[in-house]
């Protein structure tokens, strides 16, 4: 469980330095919305990540393992392109900011690869819920680095010293993945390229009729879509709002913290409980009426009491949410193809966040943030109407020897 902590630490620190740091830093320095909401797609690698992720199931770097040595080498290349950004200026070079954000998706995408089947290896299934819930909000908690820390650092220090400390903040995966001990998968890596490119695909779609696999995709793509907007330009918005940074640091990060710690004690307790497919229902439900009250938000100005108890309830709901879903996602893979499989699933998160969230400073000045935070609460209904067919209430999915999940049509009285 310690692992799954420390690990979910280090893999969300890279995407809150993508997104929330560097969206404050850029919106301080007069890159307008448009640009910067442009500048999620570089974080296209999360969504393609997959197309690598047979490399590190098959082939194990020289030193720590076949998943700790890849996590190690990318931590550190992380630690020198997050302290890189404080070289640039994005008046001069926005082009050199682009392509070092692209860098960092790509080393952090490879991170995660090696991070999740790592994981997925760590865990027997009966702790998938909660060490998922514990990994998915340190996953969270480790936005207030970049995103409170951070913004405070930056109303004192200059924007070059604040990257430098938020880099060595890395130092928590370097010296976890140095000494963390390998996991025993009971099962060998692919024996050769072909099988670790080909295997996950063709073992996926065997499990049962393609249309079932199809909907499952359709539904990774479509559960956090709403969620993922709502969320894309949330420091430019509170910014707009009327919020200092140092507010935003203290208040809408700081609340953070015991709204993430009671999600991941209510999500690992209910998923336990109730079990992973009940909790998508209720997870998802609260989730939407999180993005909803972003509009609320929008509506009431800059009220600190409005913004803390907002953003409490959407760390509370979104890490509930989350950690169902990845539960999910853990469950659906095959402990041959972890890295490869859970990368393919993974992508299907990320699409909506990379693609759809490049739109968002575009629908935000046509429509404004009010009717912007409501048609986000609007596009998370589609992932919640699939659930009765991917994860139905009365019939949750068994999970088999290896991992795979095939549909349970009786509930075996579950």
């Amino acid at each position: 469980m310690l692992l799954c902590l420390l690990t979910g630490f280090s893999s969300g620190l890279p995407l809150y330095v993508s997104s929330t740091m560097l969206q404050a830093w850029l919106h301080e320095r007069g890159v307008g919305l448009q640009e910067i909401g442009l500048l999620t797609l570089t974080g296209l690698p999360y969504t393609w990540k997959f197309l690598w992720a047979p490399l590190l199931d098959r082939y194990r770097l020289p030193l720590l393992g076949r998943r700790r040595g890849w996590a190690l080498c990318m931590q550190l290349a992380l630690f020198l392109c997050i302290a890189a950004f404080g070289l640039l200026d994005p008046v001069q070079s926005m082009s050199s900011v682009a392509l070092l954000a692209g860098a960092v998706a790509l080393f952090s995408a490879t991170q995660d690869i090696a991070l999740d089947a790592y994981r997925r290896e760590l865990l027997p299934d009966h702790e998938l819920g909660l060490g998922t819930a514990l990994y998915v909000n340190a996953y969270r908690l480790a936005s207030l680095v970049p995103g409170s820390l951070a913004l405070i650092l930056a109303d004192h220090l200059p924007w070059s010293w604040v990257y430098l400390i938020v880099a060595c903040f890395m130092a928590v995966g370097i010296v976890t993945s140095a000494l963390a001990p390998e996991p025993s998968a009971g099962v060998g890596a692919p024996r050769t390229l072909a099988e670790a490119v080909v295997g996950p695909f063709r073992e996926f779609f065997s499990r049962g009729e393609h249309a079932q696999a199809a909907l499952l995709l359709l539904f990774m793509l479509l559960y956090k879509l709403g969620d993922a907007m709502g969320t894309a330009l949330l420091v430019p918005f509170y910014l707009e709002v009327g919020f200092s940074k140092t507010v935003i640091g203290t208040v809408a990060k700081g609340v953070a913290v015991p709204a993430a710690l009671l999600g991941s004690l209510i999500g690992g307790v209910a998923i336990a409980k109730a079990g992973i497919n009940r909790c998508l229902w209720i997870f998802g439900v609260l989730q939407l009426l999180s993005t909803l009250c972003f509009a609320l938000l929008a509506r009431a100005g800059d009220q600190v009491w409005v913004l803390g108890w907002v953003v409490g309830f959407e760390y509370l709901t979104g890490g509930l949410g989350t950690s169902a879903f990845v539960a999910f996602l853990s469950r659906a893979t095959d402990r041959r193809f972890t890295a490869t499989q859970y990368a393919l699933f993974s992508s299907f998160i990320a699409l909506p966040r990379t693609l759809a969230s490049a739109a968002t400073g575009y629908l935000i000045e046509a429509i404004g943030y009010q009717g912007f935070f409501v048609l986000c609460g609007v596009l998370a209904l589609p992932g919640l109407l699939l659930l009765g067919k991917v994860a139905p209430w009365g019939a949750p999915l068994l999970t088999g020897a290896e991992g795979a999940v095939a549909p349970d049509p009786a509930g075996a009285g579950r």
